[in-house]
């Protein structure tokens, strides 16, 4: 067992919805032996000492939560689509807590510029609206599989998420009429369930009613009937978290009716270590 602490980076523009990524980040690190960093970037140095002190607030909200839990504050100059990404690369971060304010916020998170925020890191993201998170944590996992290889990757960071939390994992997979693609998607399904089953991970899986067109919403669907904590998708093309499917559909995905939680990461090249760990 490794002594390192699992850092969580939470970028706050000090609303509501920031307050509950804090919420949600004090939570995971309690379970998970973390530290929690708050971030607020600032266009202009004059603009530092009051920052420093809106987040010295936050700070103070945030031990409330969780004495236990390190919470550190950061200040920087400059553009919050850039610094980020760089404030995460400096503490050497294993997450980014988000939140967003829905469909009035998505130029934060789908602009051509911030959604770079979210594809070029190494760093997983776990964005959030206003739902706050549970008492237990993320212990009910929605997990879509497709017929990307890469897709499989998740498993490894939703395992461990599971795990820290005593959870269920759902996966599911769109229906796929053509044979051949139906028995890539089995083998799929098949890994996955092995995959858990070694590791002692209760899941399910699901076949949905609807194809590739529809996944999107088979997906939200599916993780409202199974009162899910949290869904994870991977990007796998350049400004295209959802795959397949096309850029649209990250907005709805992330902004989804039900306000659960997503937890969007990037593939990594197969050798490469990194990535969160849980104590």
């Amino acid at each position: 067992m490794s002594g390192k602490k699992n850092k969580i980076l939470v970028p706050t523009d000090f609303t509501k919805v920031s307050d509950n990524a804090i919420g949600h980040a004090m939570q995971l690190a309690s379970h998970t032996g973390g530290e929690v960093y708050l971030l607020h970037v600032v266009p202009k140095q004059s603009e530092v000492d009051e920052t420093r002190k809106k987040l010295e607030m936050e700070q103070e909200r945030a031990q409330k939560l969780n004495a236990a839990v390190p919470v550190h504050k950061l200040v920087r100059v400059g553009s919050i689509f850039d610094d980020i990404g760089d404030a995460a690369v400096e503490i050497n971060a294993d997450l980014i807590m988000m939140g967003t304010h829905g469909m009035r916020g998505m130029q934060f998170i789908t602009g051509s510029r911030a959604l770079r925020v979210i594809t070029s890191s190494n760093v997983p993201f776990i964005v959030v609206q206003e739902r706050p998170i549970k008492e237990g944590g993320y212990d009910s996992i929605v997990v879509p599989l497709d017929l990307h290889q890469e897709t499989r990757q998740k498993l490894t960071l939703v395992a461990d998420m599971a795990r820290s939390f005593n959870g269920k994992v759902h996966l599911i997979t769109p229906r796929e009429d053509d044979e051949f693609l139906h028995k890539q998607l089995v083998n799929h399904i098949r890994f996955a369930n092995q995959y858990l089953d070694e590791r002692g991970i209760a899941h399910d899986a699901t076949i949905a009613k609807e194809d590739s067109g529809d996944f999107v919403n088979a997906v939200v669907r599916h993780a409202v009937a199974v009162d899910a904590d949290l869904i994870t998708i991977m990007n796998l093309s350049q400004g295209n978290i959802f795959g397949v499917l096309g850029v649209p559909y990250e907005q709805e995905i992330i902004t989804n009716e039900a306000q659960i939680p997503v937890m969007c990461m990037n593939p990594r090249d197969r050798g490469s270590g990194g990535g969160w760990t849980f104590q």
